[in-house]
């Protein structure tokens, strides 16, 4: 029986081998590794991928599908998570474990933030989400592109924006570009902020008046002369701070300096 894809789920999957060949290639398995697979779909990569590994583990929210790929795999080389990626807990599967999949556009930034809280556990990750979202996640200071989901996954990850990937190669075909992103967590010595929420919130409050200077973008953190002494000019707009200044910007308000 053929599937639908369900708009809910927001499902387009892949359909170019040449694509899911450039992808396989990129992540390049080896027979040890932990992989997890979000929304294997119709199984494009899924199939590629047994036969590289000795398990797979899936996460798949459509429960027709996931019941396609338990009949399909009964020996055990694919498990089978009925979940909402959203939702998993990722801490669960065996570390360093690597990360792949097609993911659904409606979800992605919230996935991405999700993930992060399980880096420490994470190898890799290569993903295919929207262009305009991967090109906001690897987008440079002082860039249109650049803001909240920049400065966060940056923080926390490496990215390398990959390779493009037209409408063409999925069924039904979506209305946007899109482009495969590999992330690499950074390591702990790296990730020098004393209180990640308040990074956060930081970066949030910045990035929320975009267009304003910092001295009034953070007005509820810092004064002019608070965000001088963290060595950040309190005259320039959000957009024009690395990851760094944030969180230099971030320890000075947890230590109250």
């Amino acid at each position: 029986m053929t599937h639908v894809p369900r708009k809910r789920f927001g499902q387009h999957f892949l359909a170019d081998p040449s694509y899911v060949a450039r992808i396989i290639a990129a992540l390049d398995p080896r027979r040890g590794d932990h992989v997890v697979e979000i929304g294997p779909g119709l199984g494009a990569l899924t199939h590629p991928l047994v036969e590289r590994l000795e398990r797979l583990d899936v996460v798949e929210i459509d429960r027709d599908l996931a019941a396609k790929l338990e009949a399909e795999y009964a020996d055990g080389r694919v498990v089978v998570h009925l979940a909402d990626a959203l939702e998993f807990d990722f801490g669960t599967l065996p570390a360093p474990l690597r990360v792949v999949g097609n993911l659904p556009y409606n979800i992605s930034t919230p996935l991405l933030f999700h993930l992060a809280r399980f880096a420490a556990n994470l190898r890799d990750l290569h993903f295919m989400l929207q262009k305009e979202v991967v090109d906001r996640m690897v987008a440079a200071p002082s860039t249109s592109e650049y803001g909240r989901l920049s400065v966060m996954l940056q923080y926390r990850f490496e990215m390398d924006k990959l390779f493009d990937v037209p409408p063409g190669a999925f069924r039904p075909p979506p209305k946007v570009q899109s482009a495969v992103v590999r992330m690499i967590p950074r390591a702990a010595a790296e990730l020098d902020a004393i209180d990640e929420a308040l990074l956060g919130k930081v970066v949030t409050a910045a990035f929320t008046k975009r267009r304003k200077t910092l001295r009034n973008a953070l007005a509820d953190f810092f004064d002019a002369e608070a965000i001088t002494r963290a060595g950040v000019d309190p005259g320039v707009r959000p957009e024009n701070l690395a990851p760094a200044d944030y969180v230099r910007l971030a320890n000075a308000a947890a230590t109250g300096q």
